[in-house]
């Protein structure tokens, strides 16, 4: 009985979803959990929607939330043009820049006059 009552709990400690963090200030700079650099981008004018789509969502691909993340003050979310549910940082939706390969990395700051790293 107690191992089938272990083996229970471990399974549903295995199928529990893992929470991710939401994004943070590190070095003057917003990052995603994976400490990846997040951006803005100048052509989100409407509020609560992204302007990214197509081959721009390609190469600056959402900054992701989950069903379960929680929105703070500062912290909201948008609905991408894919549908998926995106952070947003003072109503600015955030992106990934794909050239970026690791944490810390900010490849995508200044491009085409556009790109901004998000800053808190």
């Amino acid at each position: 009985m107690r191992k089938t009552i272990f083996l229970l709990l471990s399974c549903a400690t295995l199928a529990a979803p893992a929470l991710a963090e939401a994004p943070k200030a590190v070095n003057g700079k917003l990052v995603d959990a994976e400490g990846r650099t997040l951006y803005i981008f100048d052509k989100d004018t409407v509020a609560g929607k992204s302007a990214c789509d197509g081959s721009c969502a390609a190469n600056w691909p959402a900054a992701l939330a989950d069903s379960y993340d929680k929105a703070a003050p500062d912290w909201s979310f948008v609905t991408g043009a894919d549908g998926k549910r995106q952070w947003a940082y003072k109503g600015h939706p955030l992106y990934r820049f794909a050239m970026d390969q690791k944490a810390g990395d900010a490849n995508g700051d200044g491009k085409g006059g556009v790109w901004h790293t998000a800053k808190p």
